[in-house]
């Protein structure tokens, strides 16, 4: 159930904004208005861009604690509030908090080396070349996949459900849902699966077969590791993010929305 703040928690506020020149000035208006904090001293972020600004927004400051308000400057804007520079103190006040945990992925390469990173929307793997990448795929320690055969896999959060993982032809997950999507991205063989609902407790591995002559690339949102040989994925429950949404459009309402085509 999405939790209501108080006034009280929001009297500092620091901006910051995406290179696009609407969100640069946006934020040159907003400061002249309500001033800017710095992001150490802030009760909250204000993030002025795009759903790309805001997934980076959210990895900057993943374990400070502070909510994060979204206003649309950007391209797609699915995670953001409209802008307005008008109330911005009242809208915060009002604001509903959504609370969200990121993947983790743990990344071994060809060379052994293992590389962390976390992902809002969800980690991805990639064939790098013209050949289909062969994967296998392991849940909780054991086997449900000998042998996929396509592009790649993706495992996805319930707020990252309506990105890459939709047009994946995942399911859309409710944000409250405790649930991950696996989904298969244009899968050869088998020729009929197209993924899992997978508790959001699960662990999933998946190895590279081949991995030499089929190279495949891992990634976590933006973060991309070259040429791995197997791939770790959890949900990380130790780390909590809070999302603000204006009252009647939170992310809960717009997964639901995209579920009946509005």
């Amino acid at each position: 159930m999405p939790k209501r703040p108080t006034a009280s928690r929001f009297r500092q506020i620091a901006f910051v904004a995406s290179d696009a020149t609407a969100a640069q000035r946006a934020r040159q208006r907003l400061v002249r208005r309500y001033g800017d904090a710095r992001p150490e001293t802030a009760d909250v972020i204000v993030a002025l861009g795009g759903d790309g600004l805001m997934l980076a927004t959210l990895q900057r400051f993943m374990n400070s604690g502070k909510p994060i308000y979204g206003m649309h400057r950007g391209t797609v804007g699915f995670l953001m509030n409209e802008y307005a520079e008008a109330g911005l103190a009242e809208r915060l006040a009002a604001a509903r908090v959504t609370v969200i945990h990121p993947l983790l992925m743990r990344a071994r390469d060809m060379a052994g080396r293992v590389h962390r990173h976390h992902a809002i929307n969800e980690v991805s793997l990639f064939r790098q070349t013209y050949q289909a990448s062969r994967l296998r795929v392991l849940v909780d320690g054991k086997e449900r996949l000998a042998e996929l055969v396509a592009d790649g896999i993706l495992l996805s959060t319930p707020a990252g459900s309506t990105a890459y993982n939709l047009s994946a032809q995942g399911p859309i997950i409710p944000v409250g849902a405790p649930l991950l999507a696996l989904t298969a991205i244009c899968p050869f063989r088998p020729r009929r699966w197209r993924g899992a609902l997978l508790p959001d407790r699960a662990h999933v591995t998946v190895e590279v077969l081949e991995a030499a002559k089929r190279p495949v690339a891992a990634v976590a949102d933006h973060d991309e590791v070259r040429s791995v040989r197997a791939v770790e994925i959890s949900m990380d429950h130790s780390i909590a993010m809070h999302m603000l949404f204006d009252p009647g459009h939170g992310l809960d309402e717009r997964i639901l929305g995209e579920q009946f085509g509005y």
